[in-house]
């Protein structure tokens, strides 16, 4: 285990940067292969990008949120898939780093960064002589078979007691994996179902859920005292999720302006498209949109950075939640208007902008993402009613 000094946001941004050719080069083969190509793979890990939620000790940089919401982005601008993929990997890192150091040093110390893993309690863990007997499912388990380890949220049942929910770390190696990931859009992010049949999972292994999800509560001793871990979990997570979905649309608009000058207007007198006072309105528009979602990313993004060890009130988590709702919606709103403005040629599997249409389409229908639950519990909160969930 050693600490070395960490690149700075410059840097972390600019090698995001220089991977974009690579990544738009690699997405058609990743959709039709449904994982990520092992170049993409490859360069992610040579890059140093695997270690912004990494702790220190391990040769993690524990970067702060602001730049891996925009390192997340940066990816995005290649290839969504890419960015949801580093997404995921990123926050089961810190996850990891939750655990008792131990379990870190078993994780990490023996080189695994990827880790996968969802916060849907799909599975059951009843008690056992060291820890619990663990069965059940997982869908939508992104990147699962390109993972070492697996982060999944699941219900310890113990007789006359109130389940309890749990987050379990689980080697890849004891899950079997469902080969169903056949989706519209995300398609390079292997999103399949893994299953647990009977797996013992040590006591070590397994952490209250509740503690993680309200206060950011853990069992390990070294990352108590670090800044990145000293933040509750959903509100760190509702700002990294944005990066993703402000890098399509803006994936978009730099797909839209490449293609602009050797485009015209079929069926009208207009030879160049950028002539067109719409082309004008359209450009305008969604710039605006975008501008909106990476305020509404960065918003939510400095705010858990300045809040690093103080306590955060509902309004505060409830804004965190609508941040992440208002970026997504934006970002939709933007590919949207410059995926209407490209024309018939935009459907080919070789322009990008079909894909990054279909891929913020995908991931905006994740269940904490979505917009309108987002920004319905936000609402429901500002006009004095209790929130309806926990996920806060």
């Amino acid at each position: 285990m050693h600490t070395k000094t960490a690149p700075s946001r410059e840097e972390l941004i600019g090698r995001a940067t220089e991977l974009v050719p690579m990544l738009g080069k690699n997405a058609i083969w990743q959709e039709e292969n449904r994982v990520l190509h092992q170049d993409t793979i490859d360069a992610l890990t040579e890059s140093g990008l695997l270690r912004l939620t990494l702790p220190s000790r391990y040769g993690g940089y524990e970067a702060d949120t602001t730049t891996v919401v925009d390192v997340l982005s940066e990816l995005a601008l290649g290839d969504g898939a890419t960015s949801w993929v580093a997404t995921v990997w990123g926050i089961s890192t810190w996850l990891t780093g939750l655990f008792p150091d131990e379990v870190q040093d078993e994780v990490f110390g023996a080189g695994h960064l990827r880790i996968s893993g969802t916060f849907a309690p799909s599975a059951v863990g009843v008690p056992t002589a060291g820890g619990i007997i663990l069965n059940g499912k997982w869908g939508f388990n992104t990147a699962a078979t390109q993972s070492t380890w697996n982060a999944h949220a699941a219900v310890r049942v113990v007789d006359g007691q109130q389940p309890e929910p749990v987050v379990v770390l689980v080697p890849m190696s004891d899950l079997e994996v469902i080969d169903d990931w056949y989706s519209s859009g995300m398609r390079g992010s292997g999103s399949v179902t893994t299953v647990a049949k009977d797996v013992f999972v040590p006591d070590a292994r397994v952490l209250p859920m509740m503690p993680v999800l309200q206060a950011g509560q853990h069992r390990s001793e070294i990352n108590a005292t670090s800044r990145l871990w000293n933040t509750p979990f959903l509100p760190w997570a509702s700002a990294v999720t944005t990066g993703t979905h402000w890098g399509l649309a803006r994936a978009a608009y730099a797909t839209f302006m490449e293609r602009l000058p050797t485009r015209k207007i079929t069926y009208t007198d207009y030879e160049h498209q950028a002539h067109a006072p719409l082309t004008h309105l359209q450009v305008a528009d969604a710039t605006a949109r975008i501008d909106e979602a990476g305020f509404h990313a960065h918003r939510v993004a400095e705010r858990v950075d300045a809040k690093t060890g103080e306590p955060w009130s509902l309004q505060e988590r409830v804004t965190a939640r609508l941040d992440l709702g208002l970026t997504v919606q934006r970002a939709r709103e933007a590919i949207d208007v410059l995926s209407t403005a490209s024309g018939a040629s935009a459907i080919l599997s070789t322009v990008p902008m079909q894909r990054i249409a279909r891929d913020s389409q995908t991931i905006s229908m994740h269940a904490y993402h979505h917009a309108n639950t987002n920004l319905e519990l936000y609402g429901r909160v500002i006009c004095g009613l209790e929130p309806n969930t926990v996920f806060l």
